[in-house]
């Protein structure tokens, strides 16, 4: 816990909140539910999150409508407090790096491995599913109002694969238990955030089951979709989320290895794990990182599947340890 949080709450005229780049489920939770926070304890401060966009799905949440382009803000811009969720590091905060690192007090929460401590004051725990658990946690039970816990179970549920994944612990269901306990339409927040899928989203999951391979017999799976198989149904990046989670429900897999050509040519790599391969220790490679059983990284190369077949060595090698 940070002991001082509202005491730097207490502090400050102006305040900045932001996630990581191509912000997810728990990214999105955890920076409205600290926006729906302040706005609402903490009236007087100027608060302003800064997100990439996000997806359609989410814009249920309160204030979504508030986030804010970080290319809009002056140059010169100084604020008292700049709060990062969900971010191993300054560079995954992308151009709010920049005014994060010249905030006068900067806060992190953040649940991912790679986090080395990159804030003032850090709240950082592995071990627990979400960042919007650790935020639940720190903002304590009688200070969470439903449009807060509609924000907390999102991020929740997605980085749990709603109560599927080996991070999921009592104390996260009892979170989830007392978030329910707030009025939200929890079976709706599951169906329309998680669940429901586009055409295009459903073309991309098709395509890349179609294409993927398997390796070290059955125990890997990958699948690369390019910018080119992108721009054929007018996907975007939004429209590939949930592809490596369905790649590693595959029976007898132990890792899935997921691998997107993001608009620059670099491509986005997503990992997943049944097993006990240390993904990280694999991604960090690449100068990624995230989670044991969840990681990812980019790295460009103009062959994916050379790529996959590096990762299908390493898994090979942990494997046989």
């Amino acid at each position: 816990m940070i002991d001082n949080f509202n005491e730097l709450l207490d502090k400050a005229n102006t305040v900045a909140i932001s996630g990581h780049v191509r912000p997810d489920g728990d990214c999105v939770g955890s920076c409205m539910a600290m926006y729906n926070y302040i706005v609402t304890y903490y009236p007087d401060i100027e608060t302003h999150v800064y997100l990439d966009p996000i997806p359609n799905i989410f814009k249920f949440l309160k204030n979504t409508d508030k986030i804010e382009d970080i290319h809009t803000v002056d140059k010169d811009t100084v604020f008292d407090l700049y709060i990062a969720l969900d971010c191993s590091d300054g560079g995954r905060l992308g151009d709010a790096n920049e005014f994060f690192s010249k905030a006068t007090h900067t806060v992190c929460i953040d649940h991912h491995l790679s986090n080395s401590g990159f804030a003032e004051f850090s709240y950082i725990i592995p071990d627990d599913s979400s960042t919007c658990e650790l935020v639940y946690n720190q903002f304590g039970k009688e200070r969470i109002t439903k449009d807060i816990a509609e924000c907390l179970y999102l991020g929740i549920i997605h980085d749990t694969g709603i109560f599927q994944y080996s991070c999921t612990t009592e104390a996260t269901m009892a979170a989830a238990g007392y978030l329910m306990t707030k009025g939200i339409d929890y079976p709706k927040i599951c169906t329309d955030t998680y669940f429901a899928k586009t055409m295009v989203q459903n073309r991309m999951l098709g395509m890349a089951l179609m294409g993927c391979k398997t390796f070290l017999d059955g125990k890997v799976i990958a699948a690369v979709i390019t910018a080119e198989d992108m721009a054929k149904y007018g996907a975007q990046s939004k429209h590939l989320e949930g592809i490596v989670q369905q790649l590693r429900d595959t029976t007898g897999v132990e890792v899935a290895v997921f691998l997107y050509e993001l608009e620059d040519g670099e491509f986005k790599g997503s990992t997943r794990a049944t097993g006990d391969v240390d993904l990280t220790v694999i991604t960090g490679v690449y100068g990624g990182g995230g989670h044991k059983k969840a990681a990812g990284f980019s790295v460009s190369t103009k062959d994916p599947w050379s790529i996959i077949n590096d990762i299908v060595a390493m898994v090979e090698k942990q494997l046989n340890e």
